[in-house]
């Protein structure tokens, strides 16, 4: 099973490619914002499981 962590950081890279292939301004706004609280999402995790 993947961990929340690579999850995340999954996820966040799956959305930067979006928002690169996206074909409008707010498509590509929308993307980066996700990635974005992804890889937040996946810094937490890996704060969490370094403790």
């Amino acid at each position: 099973m993947e961990s929340n962590q690579r999850y995340y950081f999954r996820r966040a890279a799956e959305e930067r490619m979006a928002a690169q292939r996206a074909m409008t301004d707010n498509a590509r706004q929308w993307h980066a914002k996700l990635a974005q609280q992804f890889a937040a999402r996946a810094a937490e995790a890996e704060g969490l499981s370094a403790a």
